[in-house]
């Protein structure tokens, strides 16, 4: 398996006693042409491993926020293509944190499991998270990620049982997403304590790090998850950032609030 740079993220910031900041970014949001420039701003404001959302047209599990910035996305022109594109366009500006491609399995399938495993790895993306795909239907794209060292990231949800999460855990690469709500993303004032609960039980089943997303939005957030995880992903609240001004100035607040995160990264704990 080729994760060693999803791996190698998590493992700096331990050694560095924090835990990883996980950004979530829309291609092609705000503005086509912009994501290089954003994946830079919060990579050197701290961030440890970048999702890169690939917009999709039927996104069942985002919320409001991200829904909006994916169609304004797809609005903006972008494709599949274009988010293979935009990594090649990250790698060639010299920027080497792990890559993650967020989407969605119909994108894929159009592709062709072989070919669209090809050429995201190619272009330097080290692993993918397909929210709609469940694991247990998840073998052949497995099989094709396998073949070329690409993850699977599992995401694991609150309902999730034992032996989903077993199944799950048997195969994942890179990290485990833990969902910490029942629904959709978005941004929240508090977080669930049952999330704690979910990291517990998967850490029966797997060594690898476990980051919490889904409603993460303050440097409180990040230092509640520090008690027992390795990272936090952020979504809507950057893609808010993002949103929230004239898209020139986007990468610079999307810096901005990354760095905003960092007080809340340092380890309360060492997890088993």
């Amino acid at each position: 398996m080729t994760d060693d740079r999803i791996r190698a993220a998590f493992e700096k910031a331990r050694k560095n006693g924090r835990i990883a900041l996980v950004p979530y970014v829309t291609v092609g949001f705000p503005e086509l042409g912009m994501t290089t420039e954003i994946v830079r701003a919060i990579v050197d404001a701290g961030a440890d491993v970048v999702e890169l959302g690939v917009p999709f047209s039927d996104p069942l599990g985002d919320g409001p926020t991200i829904q909006a910035s994916g169609h304004r996305a797809l609005e903006n022109g972008v494709t599949p293509e274009t988010c293979i594109e935009a990594v090649k366009d990250i790698r060639a500006h010299g920027i080497d944190v792990p890559v993650v491609f967020m989407g969605y399995y119909n994108n894929v399938i159009a592709r062709g499991l072989d070919k669209y495993c090809a050429d995201v790895k190619d272009a330097g993306v080290d692993g993918l998270i397909v929210a709609d795909l469940p694991t247990a239907e998840a073998g052949p794209l497995q099989h094709a990620a396998d073949r070329v060292g690409l993850a699977i990231i599992p995401l694991l949800a609150l309902t999730s049982t034992d032996e989903s999460i077993e199944r799950s855990c048997v195969r994942a690469r890179g990290f485990v997403y833990c969902i910490s709500v029942l629904g959709v993303t978005g941004a929240r004032a508090v977080m669930s304590g049952r999330v704690e609960g979910l990291a517990e039980k998967i850490r029966k089943y797997t060594d690898l790090p476990l980051a919490i997303g889904f409603g993460i939005s303050t440097a409180d957030h990040v230092a509640d998850v520090a008690r027992y995880a390795d990272g936090a992903v952020v979504g809507s609240a950057l893609i808010n950032s993002l949103a929230s001004g004239d898209p020139a100035g986007a990468a610079t607040r999307a810096g901005d609030y990354i760095r905003s995160l960092t007080p809340g990264t340092p380890r309360k704990v060492v997890a088993n």
